[in-house]
Order: C-alpha cells, then sequence, then structure tokens
C-alpha cells in the first residue's frame, strides 16, 4: 500500500484558485479536491443556473479522475456544498445521471457562499486503481 501522498494535476481541468492538488493519491484512495463549475478555457463560472454549473463541476471531475486513470465508477464518497438547498432537486437529477447502483455515499449541504460566486461545488474519494 501507497504510503506518500502523491498529488495529481489534470490538465483538462480549471486552475486550481489556491495552494492545493486537484487530487491526492494515497493509501489505495484518490481525494480530489472540490470543483467548482469554472469553464477551464474561459476561467470563468458558466452560465445557465445550477443545472449547467452542476454539469461543469461534474465535467470537471471528470478530467480530474481521467488524470488519475479513473473514473465514476470507484467513486465511494461525495461531498455536495450548494448555496441554497432550494436547487437540490436540479443537482439531484444531474448527479443521478453521473452514478449508478450501487451509488456513492454521499453528504449535501448549505454553504454560505462558495468560491468565485459558484452556486455548487463537489468533491469526491474513490479507489485508486493504480494503489
Amino acid at each position: 500500500m501507497q504510503t506518500t501522498r502523491n498529488s495529481i494535476h489534470a490538465a483538462k481541468a480549471p486552475a486550481a484558485v489556491g495552494p492545493y492538488s486537484h487530487a491526492v493519491r494515497y493509501g489505495g484512495l484518490l481525494f480530489l479536491s472540490g470543483q467548482t463549475p469554472i469553464d477551464p478555457e474561459t476561467g470563468e463560472i458558466v452560465a445557465g443556473g445550477i443545472e449547467a454549473q452542476t454539469r461543469q463541476v461534474f465535467a470537471n471531475l471528470k478530467s480530474v479522475l481521467t488524470a488519475a486513470e479513473s473514473n465514476f465508477d470507484a467513486v465511494l464518497k461525495v461531498n455536495v456544498y450548494l448555496t441554497s438547498l432550494d436547487d437540490f432537486s436540479a443537482m439531484n437529477a444531474i448527479y443521478g445521471e453521473v452514478f449508478a447502483e450501487p451509488y456513492p455515499a454521499r453528504t449535501t449541504i448549505a454553504a454560505a457562499c462558495l468560491p468565485l460566486g459558484a452556486d455548487v461545488e463537489i468533491e469526491l474519494v474513490a479507489r485508486d486503481p493504480l494503489g
């Protein structure tokens, strides 16, 4: 089992907006930093409301998983942060398109605000296919 922390940089994900890694590989697990709905091409939050933002977040997470040689099937735990729980149903519908049964464990909470004015941020823990 791996006992050193190795960071993962995903070239196709938005650049980190602080001093952190896109993901860390450790002890047979992948820990993905929260992704917001930043378009990697423009560096801006996508327009179009919670549906467009949630889709962009999952696209960004997919880029990080791909860089780690993984995918959504390996996800064990999801943490979802919404600035309004009124957006839960719309986010949940898109979440249901991304994950299949058996679903990962999940926590969803309301956050007062998120980086760059995002309405949603999602972080993941997954099995490491290389670990």
